[in-house]
């Protein structure tokens, strides 16, 4: 009797190795897939599960030489409770009015998203980014996506002005937090990247979701730092996701004080 698999297995390929961008002298490498077809969400769903990420229609994980700092993390969004600081933050941006949108690419997201990577990532990859690639990035997606928006408070009939925003996928088990991006010398609204993280656990929430996917944490990266303030989070390891213990996060003097 013919059995026939709901959809097929997909063929996976790696990259060549390229200068690690969280670890000085390192090596990275990915490994790599398609995302297409009718299937296309079920599988980005069971590779999310698994520590892979979404980019545009691929679907990519870590897969270094002799290196494995890059761990897959994610929110418990219903056992998380907020501490003081994050309260307090929560509340100094209760004015912002938040909507999620249809991933389709603006103007006004791409020049606040190049004020961002100038300020944040001047020597990163995404610093070349054109119109064109930043369009590709949120609108070629084979999944359920959003851009959630954050502005400043309207006035009269006109928007607020934007000063945030995050490529989001919904997942069946949870919000995978694509890229988010926010207006790095806006001193009114200070600590946009984690108060927008601190946004999503509560719509995975609402939602009826379990977690927050908030990518890979490197260990000794200062950049990666801040996702381990979420807790409680779970780590990706060889025998599947557990909780990250307080004694394998770094020390407060290697944190940084807004999401990279």
């Amino acid at each position: 009797m013919a059995v026939t698999a709901p959809f097929r297995f997909p063929r996976f390929f790696v990259t060549s190795p390229q200068p690690c961008p969280y670890l000085p002298g390192r090596q990275e490498r990915k490994v790599f897939t398609e995302l297409s077809g009718p299937h296309a969400a079920e599988l980005n769903d069971a590779l999310g599960r698994i520590g892979f990420r979404r980019s545009q229609s691929v679907a990519y994980r870590p897969s270094c030489a002799g290196c494995a700092a890059c761990v897959s993390v994610r929110v418990l969004a219903r056992e998380f409770r907020a501490n003081a600081t994050q309260r307090k933050l929560m509340r100094r941006h209760g004015q912002v009015e938040i909507s999620a949108c249809r991933p389709w690419a603006t103007d006004e997201q791409y020049q606040l998203l190049r004020r961002y990577l100038a300020a944040r990532h001047p020597t990163g990859g995404m610093v070349g980014m054109d119109e064109m690639d930043y369009a590709d990035m949120v609108e070629q997606s084979p999944v359920n996506s959003v851009i959630v928006e954050y502005r400043t408070p309207a006035v009269g009939d006109a928007p607020g002005q934007l000063i945030g925003a995050c490529l989001t996928d919904r997942q069946a088990d949870g919000l995978s937090m694509i890229y988010s991006f926010f207006d790095p010398d806006d001193k009114a609204w200070p600590g946009l990247g984690n108060m927008i993280i601190l946004d999503h656990i509560q719509r995975a929430r609402e939602a009826g979701l379990d977690y927050v996917y908030l990518g890979y944490w490197v260990k000794g990266s200062a950049r990666m730092a801040y996702k381990t303030r979420y807790r409680p989070i779970e780590v990706l390891g060889p025998r599947g996701w557990s909780l990250l213990e307080e004694d394998a996060i770094e020390p407060a003097s290697a944190r940084v004080t807004q999401p990279a």
